[in-house]
């Protein structure tokens, strides 16, 4: 009789995590990817330019690139359902702040606080989901969540877009605090706590700040660096800022207990390409696409309104769908250094045809190229999430998603900050030469793929460079590595599993 009582309370617990991640996972993406195209909206209620607005896109991922090491070592720490909950509720109270919000300050602001919810709820809700469920039964239920994160940021621009020219912009936050909130005694009811009692209980704390201070003044000089002048001092200045934090972060990670950032780790150049492979791959997608919500909206250029901008995204998101099942194959089949380089080439050759724009394009010209960019996003994201785990020791994997995971957002806010740079710029540079203003925004977007194709060459050379001595076949974990891998690489459960401790309580 207790066996049966014990079996259907681990039963229970494998069930209400797999249902409180997942819908977390799938609130948390669709809410990183809605706001893009929410930006003209928001911009246009509060009064604050697109320009200023785009901190809101940019601060959330540079808050979570700081927070999502640290949340997941909390959470191995202190206990993964505890800090899980905490996130939850940072994100509500996060959305509650964006909603009420009178100005643009305080949706920035309130992005900031929610990139640190969002990045604590899927690095703690997957390790939660893995300690939760064994044998083939836990892959299943990463595989799931991995799903419903892809769903999620798949689905995102069209819901916002949709409750934008409905409920008003703030009803995408309204109900995400909702949701959010249901996720709440799920988790506390259902769910099982777990830990990490080998993890050391030392928190790089310092490291976390000094990620922050490298990220924000670099991002800052990148946003207003055309305006100030590239050579001007307060360009330089935050330059300088950036270099001096990163020596700090380097002085201070080699002298803590548990760093933030195992260095070591640096001199596998197999994870130090796939990470930056990720960095490119993620960073130049969310790039291009903050650029499109802009250019969509805009009055002078294709003139949509929200749910039009957020339904034109489909096709994109349904490519990265679409793909997802196929990649393991492909990986099988022609392997994971030419399927890597296979995807920056395709990414080049979309950005290089996106570089043709002109004021006369209808809608139907962007969709082959934008399609094609997300295609060759998840040819190379997909193996290069499952590469940086398979690079290192079994005792190294968390370090190493963790590095991945930080490099996906380091990408989103250097990516979105260089490109909103060259569209405003470029923008405004054109209308003062005389410009009508949708010849100069067509140029301004030309541009803008211009500087993300740029980058995905230099993606093809890493592919080819540093991923020469790539043998790995793929494993049965790789599904689920690639469906989550717009949004967060994984650590293989069993190795989650392996260092928890769980009491069902």
């Amino acid at each position: 009789m207790g066996d049966t009582v014990k079996v259907k309370t681990v039963q229970r617990s494998a069930l209400g995590a797999l249902i409180a991640t997942s819908v977390s996972a799938l609130v948390v993406n669709a809410n990183t990817s809605a706001v893009a195209i929410l930006i003209p909206v928001i911009s246009e209620d509060t009064g604050m330019s697109t320009d200023t607005l785009q901190w809101a896109v940019t601060g959330y991922s540079l808050v979570a690139a700081a927070v999502i090491i640290t949340a997941g070592v909390l959470g191995d720490i202190f206990g993964r359902r505890l800090i899980f909950v905490i996130g939850l509720l940072v994100f509500i109270a996060s959305c509650v702040l964006i909603a009420l919000a009178e100005g643009g300050m305080g949706v920035i602001l309130g992005r900031c606080i929610q990139g640190a919810a969002g990045a604590t709820i899927l690095a703690c809700g997957m390790s939660l989901l893995s300690a939760a469920n064994t044998g083939k039964a836990q892959l299943r239920a990463v595989t799931l969540w991995g799903a419903a994160s892809a769903v999620g940021a798949a689905a995102g621009p069209l819901v916002g877009g949709l409750l934008a020219t409905t409920l008003g912009w703030q009803g995408l936050f309204w109900i995400d605090a909702a949701i959010a909130a249901a996720c709440v005694p799920v988790t506390l009811l259902a769910v099982a706590e777990s830990n990490d009692p080998s993890r050391p209980r030392s928190v790089d704390l310092v490291g976390t700040v000094l990620i922050a201070l490298i990220l924000a003044p670099l991002i800052y000089g990148l946003t207003n660096g055309s305006a100030w002048g590239w050579g001007s001092l307060p360009t330089l200045g935050c330059f300088a800022v950036s270099v001096l934090a990163t020596v700090a972060f380097i002085f201070v990670e080699r002298r803590v207990k548990a760093p933030l950032l195992d260095l070591d780790l640096l001199r596998n150049k197999l994870l130090v390409g796939s990470t930056l492979s990720i960095l490119l791959g993620a960073g130049t997608i969310n790039g291009i696409m903050y650029v499109v919500s802009l250019y969509f909206q805009d009055p002078s250029a294709l003139a949509m309104d929200s749910f039009q901008a957020g339904l034109a995204t489909l096709p994109i998101a349904a490519s990265m769908v679409v793909m997802s099942p196929l990649i393991t194959p492909i990986v099988g089949r022609i392997g994971a250094r030419t399927t890597v380089a296979l995807g920056f080439v395709i990414m080049s050759v979309s950005f290089a045809a996106l570089a043709f724009v002109q004021d006369s394009w209808g809608y139907a010209l962007f969709v082959l190229p934008l399609a094609g960019v997300a295609i060759g996003m998840a040819l190379q994201n997909g193996p290069c999430s499952s590469l940086s785990t398979a690079s290192v020791e079994p005792g190294e994997v968390g370090a190493a998603s963790g590095i991945s995971n930080m490099a996906r957002y380091v990408g989103a806010a250097v990516m979105t900050a260089i490109v909103a740079s060259v569209y405003g710029s470029v923008t405004a540079t054109r209308v003062a030469a005389g410009a009508s203003e949708g010849e100069a925004l067509a140029e301004a977007f030309s541009w803008s793929a211009i500087s993300m194709g740029i980058w995905c060459v230099l993606g093809i050379a890493l592919a080819l460079l540093v991923a020469r001595n790539i043998t790995r076949k793929p494993a049965s974990f790789e599904a689920a590595s690639v469906a989550a891998s717009t949004a967060h690489t994984l650590t293989p459960p069993a190795l989650v599993r392996a260092g928890a401790s769980s009491a069902v309580e």
